[in-house]
């Protein structure tokens, strides 16, 4: 069992904040760019490098960041692997990022592997149907009692985080009426969306051990919600966005989502009370979310009172970043439906590759 010591240490160890990116994509063929599942073939070219593994799906690679002192440094680091992946799908195929692939049929094929085989023999069929990609944004915030305060917070943002980010309107080829279909896709496994407050380390502990001994949640990887508290690296794990079609767009949802997590740390470090919403109201918020994206409104958690989501996003911070303000105005959602169904492939093929060997703004939030 992990102790509750054991896992107050492992939040408390870094002494100072670090970030870390991950990204999920769709390896596509070079002709019609559908799924292409064959990842390995291109993870076998990278010969080892810890910057790109496997994923769920055959036609899906992820490439991890290592732990950055600030946001930028780990913006740069998923450029330059972003490129140098690219490079290797080469010869095999080309790379696209985003919520869902807007033409691969439902059913796709899973990575051969002992730990996916586990989830196909759970889940059967509704396995093949994840070949969803999110960006998971992970920061350690330098102590457990800090990280639970702000995981328990962070809760209710997910709605306002998930809305920027939304970059999934088309799936098996057609429009879905919604701005990110990922959601209703991934909630066929278990432990999705809004996960549940956390009140203390021992009630958490007391969690994993029951999904080791009960076998519901052998592995603490498996622990999908959109927020988590990640036992193995110590940090808290942000997995609502969905993949972003640029490195621009990473930068965006990136600057905006620690911005907010920092904020809420220095709020509790001044000794104010942070505020823990039921799920089921974050749930409401969520839907709107993903129907409408940063196009629609959101419902204040105490009051209910709505306002439009980017008039609230914007208060959120001093400031945004000039990425964040560009995705207020048009997110990866409406830039797919800009392009249309037909168009939606090519152009989250040319945002990744046209913008990987670029350096992303570096400009400052205005």
């Amino acid at each position: 069992m992990r102790s509750v010591d054991a896992l107050r240490a492992r939040f408390d160890a870094p002494d100072t904040i670090g970030y870390g990116i991950e990204e999920e994509l769709f390896l596509v063929d070079h002709e019609r760019l559908d799924e292409l599942p064959l990842a390995r073939e291109v993870h076998e070219r990278a010969d080892g490098d810890p910057r790109f593994k496997l994923e769920l799906m055959a036609a899906q690679l992820e490439i991890v960041t290592p732990p950055s002192p600030d946001v930028e440094t780990a913006v740069e680091a998923l450029r330059v692997a972003r490129r140098d992946l690219a490079t290797l799908a080469e010869p095999i195929g080309r790379l696209m990022s985003a919520g869902a692939h807007p033409i691969a049929p439902e059913l796709s094929v899973l990575t051969d592997d002992p730990r996916y085989q586990h989830t196909l023999d759970d889940y059967g069929e509704r396995a093949r149907r994840q070949l969803v990609s999110g960006l998971h944004l992970h920061i350690s915030l330098g102590g457990a009692d800090r990280t639970l305060a702000v995981y328990n917070a962070l809760r209710s943002h997910l709605p306002e985080l998930a809305a920027l980010a939304a970059n999934a309107p088309f799936h098996a080829g057609r429009d879905t009426g919604l701005a990110s279909i990922r959601p209703t896709i991934a909630v066929n496994l278990r432990r999705q969306g809004v996960p549940p407050p956390i009140p203390s380390w021992e009630w958490f502990a007391e969690a994993l051990q029951w999904g080791r001994a009960s076998d519901t949640v052998p592995d603490t990887r498996r622990w999908w919600f959109e927020l988590r508290l990640h036992a193995q690296y110590g940090t808290l794990e942000l997995r609502a966005p969905d993949a972003q079609a640029s490195i621009a767009d990473v930068h965006g949802v990136a600057a905006f989502a620690f911005g907010l997590i920092e904020s809420l740390a220095a709020r509790h470090d001044a000794g104010e009370p942070l505020p823990v919403h039921d799920s089921w109201r974050i749930d409401e918020n969520r839907w709107s979310a993903m129907r409408d994206g940063v196009e629609g409104t959101l419902a204040d958690l105490s009051t209910g009172e709505r306002t439009p989501t980017r008039e609230l996003l914007r208060s959120r911070l001093p400031s945004l970043h000039p990425e964040t303000e560009r995705l207020l105005e048009a997110n990866g959602a409406l830039r797919q439906r800009a392009a249309g169904l037909d168009g939606a492939a090519a152009y989250l093929v040319d945002a990744y590759n046209n913008a990987a060997t670029s350096a992303p703004s570096s400009g400052r939030a205005k």
